[in-house]
């Protein structure tokens, strides 16, 4: 739909809390009703039907209901006489005159207190016009420069700023076509004061990223965004939700400059029987068929008497990049550095930056005049890349004084390596290294996974081994470990873009006694996971970590949380892995996609 062709504006979503004296007065509420078109939010000031007596509702109600069945059975009895008198039915009494009045006042009364907002939406059309439909668009840019300048007196930041009162949805006007659009139309703020922002948007007087800041209401400022978004670009994006979400939990922290916020479905793979404890596996994901495959990976380890972990390591990386007048002089510090005599006084230097931060080792590698140092550290619950960061900006400084004509060049010089495949991640780790594995009697081989221990073997080395290492395969040793990672990192509030080298993945099947049984297994070097800061602390994403026990940080015993996660990563990717190279060998992958990954609907009748 294009915006540009609407002739109306929205109704008002919520006050503006700082752009004229008369929005500063408590918000009223508001109270919804239905039409036989659309829902009504209407002011709880306006006249409602309750306000028709100045008594207590249940006598209000008391008196309507007896007033309306009195009368319907007086005008009955007095109709049948008519009838039966040969009496015209329009010659009528005054005493018949007032009953009728009395049943018109009644039925409108009833008709108003059960929902049915027919008569709210003639008594208050008036007063919306007025106040909402009339907005002066001639507003000149200095007074919209002048009001937001003025909002920055405010009191309270914008984190503390007041949720919006109320959703509302605009009264669309009589369709012009036959076939009405059902697609979501987005309600943007249009008050008198909020057009005014919008317009300065849209103009490029007011810069988009500095409208939290200027109003003071993180939701407000979503949805003049959005708005001002439209109008610019001229297309909708009514399918985006806007409300049902806390802005003020991402400001500064997760997304910037927010329209919305996309919705993905989750799903619940298990209970995968992991340590011999019992996991729910949470699974964001728009990809049919990986959830129920999961969970029947999920299946036979369960049954099979469950899987075992094993953290090999645990450490997050970062590599900046210095340079010197001569290779010589890097060599030197390479020396210096991974000297074991220098290491407790760097390691101070480098703790200094947090209570979890512990330096653990320092790797280097010379590039001509260039010197790459890998610093490796652990990091308590949280994934560890500010924290990491933070201790190698005290250890550059730190060595400024013995190596001054030593040239930061970069913090990160993709020796760490982060959000790129990299041999290094793959050979020394990076974050949580861990190892899980299976043993799948024959049994459940055969019914569960519908297909034998020796085919699985011949599969896996024939796909997952050689395959691989035919298409150059850098840490890719698997069928699918990726998409397990992914589902579960969108799920609990990981970084997204960190599944490529979290999927680092090397599966491995092996018969036992005498091949009537499987021995599985997943190495994967480089999970990085937390569970504190970034996106875990979203109320959706925090719920699924609540899920699997591992919610916020581990008092007790910090980075035993993020550690533990990190674990159920790798078990469910066994179980992903053990189904999907089960279904392959037994010629299901075809047949299972097109039954449960593709739509019934018909798309040639799908609008655009």
């Amino acid at each position: 739909m294009d915006v540009r062709s609407r002739s109306i504006k929205p109704l008002h979503r919520f006050p503006s809390p700082a752009l004229s004296p008369s929005v500063l007065k408590p918000p009223s509420k508001m109270v919804k009703t239905k039409s036989a078109a659309v829902d009504v939010l209407v002011p709880d000031d306006c006249p409602k039907a309750s306000d028709a007596l100045p008594l207590p509702l249940y006598l209000t109600n008391g008196v309507f209901f007896t007033l309306f069945f009195s009368v319907v059975y007086y005008l009955l009895i007095r109709w049948r006489e008519k009838i039966r008198n040969s009496t015209p039915l329009h010659v009528v009494t005054l005493s018949e005159i007032a009953a009728i009045v009395t049943f018109v006042a009644s039925f409108i009364y009833l008709l108003g207190f059960f929902g049915i907002g027919f008569v709210q939406s003639f008594t208050t059309r008036s007063s919306h016009d007025d106040d909402v439909w009339g907005v002066d668009d001639d507003l000149e840019h200095d007074d919209v420069d002048k009001i937001l300048l003025k909002e920055d007196t405010r009191s309270v930041p914008c984190a503390a700023a007041p949720p919006p009162v109320v959703d509302s949805v605009p009264i669309s006007p009589k369709p012009k076509a036959a076939i009405l659009d059902t697609t979501p139309v987005p309600s943007p703020p249009t008050s008198e004061e909020d057009e005014e922002v919008i317009k300065s948007v849209v103009a490029g007087t007011t810069p988009s990223y500095a409208l939290e800041s200027k109003l003071g209401d993180c939701h407000r400022a979503a949805a003049i965004r959005r708005e001002a978004l439209q109008r610019i670009t001229g297309k909708s994006i009514g399918g985006l939700p806007l409300d049902g979400f806390d802005y003020q939990s991402i400001l500064g922290q997760c997304c910037e400059m927010p329209v919305g916020y996309v919705q993905i479905p989750v799903g619940i793979a298990g209970p995968l029987l992991l340590d011999g404890r019992e996991y729910s596996v949470p699974m964001a994901t728009t990809e049919g068929c990986l959830v129920a495959s999961t969970n029947r990976g999920c299946k036979a380890i369960y049954v099979s008497g469950g899987a075992s972990s094993v953290l090999l390591r645990d450490g997050m990386t970062r590599a900046p990049i210095v340079r010197f007048g001569t290779a010589k002089r890097s060599a030197e510090l390479k020396f210096f550095l991974e000297d074991p005599l220098h290491f407790d006084t760097l390691s101070l230097v480098f703790n200094r930056s947090s209570r979890f931060a512990r330096l653990q080792s320092i790797k280097c590698a010379v590039a001509g005049k260039n010197l790459y140092m890998r610093f490796s550290c652990s990091t308590g619950d949280a994934m560890g890349m500010n924290m990491v960061s933070k201790g190698v900006q005290n250890v550059l400084d730190f060595l400024q004084s013995d190596f001054p004509d030593m040239e930061v060049i970069g913090i990160s010089g993709n020796y760490c390596s982060d959000k790129k495949p990299a041999a290094v991640n793959w050979i020394e780790g990076r974050g949580k290294s861990v190892v899980c594995e299976a043993i799948i009697k024959e049994e459940i081989v055969r019914k569960v996974l519908k297909t034998d221990v020796a085919s699985l073997v011949e599969l896996n080395m024939l796909k997952n081994l050689t395959g691989s290492a035919m298409a150059g395969a850098l840490g890719g040793f698997n069928a699918h470990a990726s998409n397990i990672v992914s589902a579960i990192y969108l799920a609990t509030g990981q970084d997204p873009a960190q599944n490529i080298e979290s999927s680092h993945c090397i599966t491995l099947m092996e018969p036992l006694n005498d091949g009537k049984d499987l021995h599985v297994s997943v190495t994967m070097p480089s999970i990085e996971v937390g569970t504190v800061g970034g996106g875990t602390q979203l109320a959706s994403q925090s719920a699924c970590l609540n899920l699997l026990g591992v919610k916020g940080a581990n008092r007790e015993s910090p980075g035993s949380n993020s550690r533990l996660l990190a674990t159920v990563v790798a078990g469910s990717v066994l179980a992903g892995e053990l189904s999907l190279m089960s279904a392959i060998a037994a010629g299901q992958l075809v047949n299972s996609h097109m039954k449960y990954n593709r739509s019934n609907k018909d798309v040639s009748k799908v609008s655009s």
